[in-house]
């Protein structure tokens, strides 16, 4: 039932996901509530929401506008069960940040296989990587992904090389711009982040080991099964796929290094991870399997979700 209902692109499953993702939220907010909130808290938490909202429609837009999957939402599904396994995302608000500006990276980056405004592309992505840094400093490694990008598509063109470094200037001037104004509080703030920590023992419940060693084996097997396939896609096609497994390594690499450590800076596998397994979930043309496969995702999400609160 799940899986034919996102089968295919339709309103009601933007709409449902929209809702879910809204219950999910808020739920998650209530159970874990501010000592003294105000309406500036409350203020901050209904942009967060807006952010995740627009992270998942961004993800599916990505998937569908670059034809990475088939005329599907699955992409959509996997990334709001991925978001329920860890929700612990939903209560960082740099992280949330901090991934909606390297998904808008992305989009860029990915549309590089039009050669359509090279450098404008090559600019946007490079700046919002690094105004994500700001954010969760780790999300810099992103930058790696836009040398990549112009390595598959546009690296004839020398200039497309030196992009990166000018929005890189342009960042520097606006950072410094703004620290001065808020007296070095921004400076102060990010060098607090940019230690490497490879502590990985930050868990507060079983249930949380549990959630990430079951990602852990499900992300290989769909990372895997994608390096295999990735001779099977069109040629023109082949160059976006392999951003997104690069992507995916990035991801893997920011959590990793990241500071400050916990199951929601996972968050950056995410969008690559819902597109490759939307690719196999396609592929599978046996419907009782294709259902069984989705129902088990969905439950296990929904069970990890319930077990961390």
């Amino acid at each position: 039932m799940i899986a034919s209902v996102f089968g295919k692109t339709r309103p009601f499953n933007y709409l449902t996901i929209g809702i879910l993702l809204l219950v999910f939220f808020i739920t998650k907010t209530l159970i874990t509530p501010e000592t003294d909130p105000s309406w500036l808290y409350f203020a901050q938490e209904i942009g967060l929401f807006v952010v995740v909202f627009a992270s998942a429609f961004l993800i599916n837009f990505i998937a569908l506008k670059n034809e990475l999957t088939k005329g599907n939402n699955y992409a959509l599904l996997l990334f709001f069960v991925f978001l329920l396994f860890f929700s612990s995302y939903f209560q960082n608000k740099n992280i949330i940040i901090a991934n909606f500006f390297l998904l808008l990276a992305l989009r860029r980056l990915i549309s590089l296989k039009s050669l359509l405004a090279t450098k404008e592309k090559i600019f946007d992505a490079s700046f919002w990587i690094l105004l994500a840094a700001l954010f969760h400093f780790w999300s810099i490694l992103y930058i790696v992904l836009v040398f990549i990008a112009i390595i598959l598509h546009v690296s004839r063109d020398y200039r497309n090389w030196v992009v990166p470094f000018i929005a890189l200037l342009a960042v520097t001037i606006l950072f410094f711009l703004a620290n001065n104004f808020l007296d070095n509080s921004l400076l102060n703030s990010l060098s607090s982040k940019t230690y490497v920590s490879f502590n990985f023992y930050y868990f507060d419940n079983l249930y949380q080991r549990m959630a990430l060693a079951l990602f852990t084996a499900i992300s290989l097997f769909f990372f895997v099964s994608q390096i295999f396939d990735i001779q099977n896609k069109a040629l023109n096609m082949q160059s976006s796929h392999k951003t997104i497994l690069f992507s995916f390594l990035l991801g893997v690499g920011i959590y990793v290094l990241s500071a400050n450590k916990n199951n929601g800076s996972l968050a950056f596998c995410f969008a690559p991870l819902a597109i490759i397994g939307a690719n196999l979930i396609e592929k599978i043309d046996n419907n009782w399997i294709k259902e069984i496969i989705v129902y088990a995702l969905v439950i296990c999400a929904i069970f990890f979700y319930v077990m961390q609160l």
